[in-house]
């Protein structure tokens, strides 16, 4: 029998994942990171787990600053949504970039694998006036 995860659990699972996006933990971020991941760039450029883990891997992402402003989060049975605000800074694809961005991450859970990211949407926000 499946256990109901908690909402901690999941926020947990999201400052996870921003530990091994600044260490470019790719074992922790395999973990993480569903198999059928599809993430949506701030540019509309779609990408995969195997993207996302190649650019960590061959040092292609690299997070310097990653500055939590907000965390919210909702679990409905074993599916869960992070809305995560902040700022980012780093070299991506050979170019520096800083921005505040808004990361949307649908998770799934279960009791083998706990909570792995299955759809992501980034979108660039306006800094608060």
């Amino acid at each position: 029998m499946q256990t109901t995860p908690s909402l901690d659990s999941l926020l947990a699972a999201e400052r996870a994942l921003h530990t091994a996006q600044r260490a470019a933990d790719v074992v922790a971020l395999d973990r993480l990171l569903d198999d059928r991941l599809v993430a949506i760039g701030p540019d509309g450029a779609t990408f995969t787990k195997k993207d996302d883990l190649a650019g960590w891997r061959s040092g292609h992402s690299v997070i310097t600053e990653l500055v939590e402003e907000d965390l919210e989060a909702l679990v409905a049975g074993s599916t869960g949504v992070t809305f995560f605000t902040g700022t980012i800074a780093g070299t991506f694809g050979g170019e520096s970039m800083s921005a505040r961005l808004r990361y949307t991450r649908t998770w799934t859970h279960d009791d083998d694998a706990g909570w792995r990211i299955l759809a992501a949407h980034i979108a660039v926000v306006a800094p608060p006036t």
